[in-house]
C-alpha cells in the first residue's frame, strides 16, 4: 500500500490509567502534567517509536473554560504550554505537534454544549492559548455537537493554523448519524477545515462515516475506541485488547478512503505499531 497517510498517536488518558496515573475528574489527564510529567513524556515517546507521526497535546482539560469550573482559570496558560512542551520535547523535531482543542463540556453530552455567544469566546481562549505554545496544527477533537464544532474551528481557523475537525458518534454510535457527520463534514472543509476526521466510538461505526466523507471527497480518516464505555473515565479496557483486530479495521478505513488515522480510548502503542506496520505493508494480508 503507497505511503499516501498519516498516522496519529493513541490515547493519553486511558494510557496514563494503564501505566498507574490516576486521572481524576474534573480536569482527568490534564493532572499528569503537573504530577507525572516524566511519565506523559514517556507516552507521547512510546507513540513515536511506534510510527505515529502527529502527536496530539495532553490539554483536553487545560482549556480556561475548564479550569475555571475548579478555581484556576489562571493555571490555563501555563498548563497549556507545559503540555505543549512535554509533547514537543518526546518526540522527533521533524513529527507535528496537535494542539487538542476539545468541547467545552461533556463530550458524550451534546446537550450540556453551551450557547453559541458564551462559547465563541470560550473556544476562542482556548485556541489562542495553543497557538502561543507553539503547536502545529490545531485538532479539535471529539465534538457530539455540530455547532459547537464549528465554533471550535472557526476559533482555531483564527489562529491561522491548519485546522482538523473530528466529530463523535459516541460510545453506542448514535450522538451523530453519518448523514449528520457528512453535512457538518461538508460545512467544516467550506469554512477552512484541513480535514474531518471520526473519533472515540467503535471501529465499525467509523468506518461507516468515514465512508461518506471520503465518498463526497472530503480528506478524513479517524482513531477509534478498544474496550467499553465507563460511566466515570468515559472509557475503559480491561487490561489491553488485541492489536491486530483494530488494525485490521484501520486498514479497511485506509481502503475506503481515509488518509489519516490512529487510536482513541483503550488503544496503546501497540495498536498504533500494528497499524503502522499493516498500513508499510509488512503484515499486510
Amino acid at each position: 500500500m503507497a505511503p499516501n497517510y498519516t498516522v496519529l498517536d493513541g490515547p493519553v488518558g486511558t494510557e496514563l490509567l494503564r501505566r498507574g496515573i490516576p486521572t481524576p475528574l474534573p480536569l482527568w489527564s490534564a493532572t499528569a502534567i503537573d504530577e507525572a510529567p516524566d511519565v506523559l513524556a514517556e507516552i507521547h515517546r512510546d507513540y513515536a517509536l511506534a510510527g505515529a507521526t502527529v502527536h496530539s497535546t495532553n490539554t483536553f482539560r487545560t482549556s480556561p473554560w475548564a479550569l475555571r469550573a475548579v478555581g484556576r482559570e489562571a493555571d490555563a496558560p501555563r498548563l497549556t504550554r507545559d503540555a505543549v512542551r512535554i509533547a514537543r520535547s518526546a518526540v522527533p523535531s521533524t513529527h507535528r505537534v496537535a494542539g487538542c482543542l476539545a468541547p467545552l463540556e461533556d463530550c458524550y453530552s451534546p446537550g450540556l454544549s453551551p450557547a453559541a455567544s458564551i462559547a465563541r469566546p470560550a473556544l476562542g481562549e482556548a485556541a489562542d492559548l495553543l497557538a502561543a505554545a507553539g503547536v502545529d496544527l490545531i485538532l479539535c477533537e471529539t465534538f457530539p455537537h455540530p455547532g459547537e464544532a464549528l465554533l471550535a474551528l472557526d476559533a482555531a481557523a483564527a489562529t491561522g493554523l491548519p485546522v482538523w475537525v473530528s466529530l463523535t458518534p459516541g460510545p453506542s454510535g448514535d450522538l451523530l448519524d453519518d448523514a449528520t457527520i457528512l453535512r457538518v463534514g461538508m460545512r467544516a472543509m467550506n469554512a477552512g477545515a484541513d480535514a474531518v476526521l471520526v473519533n472515540c466510538g467503535r471501529p465499525d461505526r467509523i468506518a461507516t462515516a468515514i465512508a461518506a466523507l471520503a465518498k463526497e471527497g472530503v480528506p478524513t480518516g479517524g482513531y477509534g475506541n478498544v474496550g467499553e464505555p465507563d460511566p466515570v473515565q468515559g472509557w475503559r479496557s480491561e487490561g489491553e485488547s488485541a492489536p491486530d483486530p483494530y488494525a485490521d479495521a484501520v486498514l479497511g478505513w485506509v481502503r475506503s478512503g481515509a488518509s489519516i488515522v490512529g487510536g482513541c480510548c483503550g488503544t496503546t502503542p501497540a495498536h498504533i505499531a500494528r497499524i503502522n506496520q499493516r498500513l508499510r505493508g509488512s503484515l499486510a494480508p
